[in-house]
């Protein structure tokens, strides 16, 4: 697990400006199967910028580091982790080159991105061009639209892998575990594989959730519970906790998942949780 934590603090410590609107931070570095990200944020370290160069909602090119552009790349990850991850695919955004924003009338904002995702689990690295349409503040329940050309994410091969552990588990249905990662940021090896699911389930809130003004990283799996294998699907109870760089809160989301290789990873149900006041989260 030490490849993952050291990419989490190279991630962290690289962050300039504040997450709460204007000032724009560096939230770069950040994560194939037909679908229908590491970030241990245990203790985070932001840098907050002593002045704001760049709007929120500047238009024309953009500063590749700063928040706006570092929000539509996330909305790419995210999207990529729906569609393409599995417990042995993760992508993150690992660098933005170019952004541009422009208006779109009676639509929204639309950024168009040239970046770089990489695949944690095999650490692969790929080139991609990707359009994020943000709709307009009064249409803020729709999720962001993505465009995405990223073929040589397709070249990326587990298969061998995912039979292995869908195999292992299809009859076995005492999967249960909590704290993925732990206190430490440690995660035993033979869980490994639920700790990445956990972190494409949590790309379907995070994607669902993001607008211009937000920006979530995934904390935890707080709880994960192996249900009955249903439609030759592994099914899952997934208890995740989210957190918001704005806010700098902890939301627990519940989601019920199924995943085989075949079929990928298809969210059944999603809810978002109460904040428990007395729970132990991780620190933001």
């Amino acid at each position: 697990m030490s490849l993952w934590l050291l990419f989490a603090v190279a991630l962290l410590t690289g962050v300039t400006g504040s997450p709460s609107g204007t000032v724009p931070p560096d939230d770069s570095n950040m994560t194939a199967h037909p679908n229908s990200v590491l970030e241990n944020f245990w203790k985070p370290t932001i840098v907050v910028a002593e002045e704001a160069k760049e709007e929120v909602m500047e238009t024309g090119e953009l500063n590749p580091s700063h928040y706006p552009a570092q929000r539509a790349a996330k909305v790419v990850e995210h999207y990529i982790n729906t569609r393409h991850g599995s417990p042995y695919k993760v992508f993150a955004v690992k660098k933005v080159f170019s952004a541009n924003a422009e208006e779109v009338p009676d639509s929204g904002r639309k950024y168009q991105l040239e970046l770089s995702i990489q695949e944690m689990v095999h650490n692969t690295t790929v080139a991609c061009a990707a359009e994020v349409l943000f709709p307009r503040q009064e249409e803020s329940e729709h999720s962001p639209q993505v465009q995405l050309s990223c073929e040589e994410i397709l070249k990326i091969n587990t298969s061998a892998q995912e039979e292995s552990l869908y195999q292992q588990y299809k009859l076995n249905h005492n999967l249960s575990t909590q704290n993925l990662p732990d206190s430490n940021g440690h995660v035993e090896e033979d869980q490994e594989p639920f700790w990445h699911l956990g972190r494409v389930v949590s790309s379907f809130v995070m994607l669902a959730e993001s607008s211009e003004n937000t920006l979530y990283n995934m904390a935890q799996v707080a709880n994960l519970t192996q249900m009955a294998t249903e439609n030759n699907q592994l099914k899952f109870d997934y208890h995740v906790l989210l957190h918001d760089m704005v806010s700098q809160e902890i939301i627990p989301w519940k989601l019920v998942v199924t995943w085989s290789p075949s079929a990928g990873v298809k969210v059944q149900k999603m809810e978002k949780s109460p904040n428990c006041h007395h729970c132990n989260y991780p620190k933001p």
